[in-house]
């Protein structure tokens, strides 16, 4: 049964089906920003400081060193973002959330009316072709 908030309830569930996808996108660009973080931290533990040699050799670890830290700040940053992302996209959903439930209450609401009406119709009906029965019937038997 269609009322005037089925084309509503239509476009907001929609719009409802769109934050959530945007919100397990977020989740999975949070993860890969913890993954690669991860994968960073465990990268700095690798590099091992040379014990001698020339000190060419010992500046190109410190740049090594300061490199995968700028990446690791990188990541932290990444991380912060994506958090950030996630919590929006979750107030969005939850708005687009009560919004569908709404409009899905009014078109509850709204075929409830119409069904109460069909019923009284219908009722009324009954009533009418009952008295026109009972008319004939009366008039059949003077």
């Amino acid at each position: 049964m269609k009322t005037r908030f089925t084309s509503l309830v239509h476009v907001k569930k929609n719009i409802m089906q769109k934050s959530e996808r945007l919100l397990q996108e977020a989740n999975a660009n949070m993860n890969n920003a913890k993954k690669a973080l991860r994968d960073s931290l465990v990268y700095l533990q690798e590099i091992e400081a040379p014990k001698q040699g020339k000190i060419a050799d010992f500046l190109a670890n410190r740049a090594l060193l300061d490199s995968q830290r700028a990446i690791i700040q990188h990541n932290e940053e990444w991380i912060a973002y994506t958090q950030e992302e996630v919590k929006t996209t979750q107030e969005q959903l939850k708005k687009d959330m009560i919004e569908y439930e709404k409009y899905k209450y009014l078109e509850y609401e709204e075929m409830q009316k119409i069904l109460k009406k069909q019923k009284i119709q219908e009722a009324k009906d009954l009533d009418e072709i009952a008295l026109m029965t009972y008319t004939n019937k009366t008039k059949e038997a003077s």
